[in-house]
């Protein structure tokens, strides 16, 4: 059973590779290509609000559903997997705002600010701080 569970961790954690690997194919976002060049002094690309934010909710929901199973499969606790999905909610909900106001100004908060705040947005780095807290708390619980 337990090659069972780190398989299906596997294919959750090979799913959100999956999901960075076809990024230009399934997602519209504009800024992949501004910031792949690392050049501040880049043109500002035209955009679509509309579908920007779209995408971006899109792209979240899929990384969101992807980590959830990843922290459910690895704890087997479905109150730490709501905890873990509350947590990334409300990290979501403080960058993704922050990030429309970076683009909103084109990145007149800075260059390096806003790169950051669309890693927050598109990736699921929280689940890198997730997965080490539950492990210590786990740890805890048993002593």
């Amino acid at each position: 059973m337990k090659v069972l569970k780190w398989i299906l961790v596997a294919i959750a954690v090979l799913g959100l590779i999956g999901v960075r690997a076809v990024e230009s194919e399934i997602f519209y976002d504009p800024f992949q290509d501004f910031f792949h060049l690392a050049n501040k002094h880049a043109s500002f690309p035209e955009f679509k609000w509309f579908l920007l934010i779209l995408n971006y909710l899109f792209r979240f929901s899929l990384n969101l559903i992807l980590s959830a199973a990843i922290v459910y499969l690895i704890f087997k606790n479905k109150k730490w997997t709501l905890q873990a999905i509350i947590l990334m909610l409300i990290v979501f909900a403080i960058t993704f705002p922050i990030y429309l106001y970076c683009i909103q100004t084109k990145f007149e908060i800075g260059y390096l600010f806003s790169f950051y705040m669309r890693r927050f947005v598109i990736q699921p780095l929280i689940l890198l701080l997730i997965i080490p807290l539950f492990y210590y708390r786990e740890h805890i619980q048993k002593t």
